[in-house]
């Protein structure tokens, strides 16, 4: 997989930096001349990513996570989210709409189904215990030259 830009950074598990995440996703997304929509579409993957490694991930404990953000050939936006959290026991589960392991918390379960609505792929790797790994991905329309 050839790379053309590719950032990465890691923050503490906080609700605080669920902001940054999307600042720094914006930030880097400009060298793509994403449409406004896509831009919101990949903030609100982005958000949801890092709510859940947050929220489910770390659940009364502190870690970090990892974002690494690239750009590919044919404007294919690449974001990945890591946490060493808790680790979902049950992926397929947890992956279905309206699950949520925090009921109790007023949580809709809608994390996965937005990430997957809003990007062309999403791969989900986790291993109880030992946390989680989110790979989406994006192709950006097509940008027609002014001429």
């Amino acid at each position: 997989m050839k790379i053309l830009n590719e950032f990465k950074c890691t923050f503490p598990a906080n609700s605080a930096n669920e902001g940054l995440a999307r600042a720094t996703l914006s930030a880097f997304l400009i060298q793509a001349d994403p449409t406004a929509q896509e831009l919101a579409d990949l903030r609100t993957v982005i958000s949801e990513a890092v709510t859940n490694a947050i929220v489910h991930g770390y659940r009364g404990t502190t870690g970090d996570i990892t974002v690494c953000l690239r750009l590919l050939p044919e404007r294919v936006i690449y974001i990945k989210v890591t946490d060493k959290g808790c680790g979902i026991p049950d992926v397929q589960k947890a992956m279905e709409p309206l699950y949520t392991s925090a009921p109790e918390e007023d949580r809709a379960g809608l994390g996965f189904a937005i990430m997957q609505t809003f990007t062309s792929s999403l791969r989900v790797r986790s291993i109880a215990g030992h946390g989680t790994t989110l790979i989406m991905r994006r192709q950006l329309g097509v940008k027609h030259e002014e001429g």
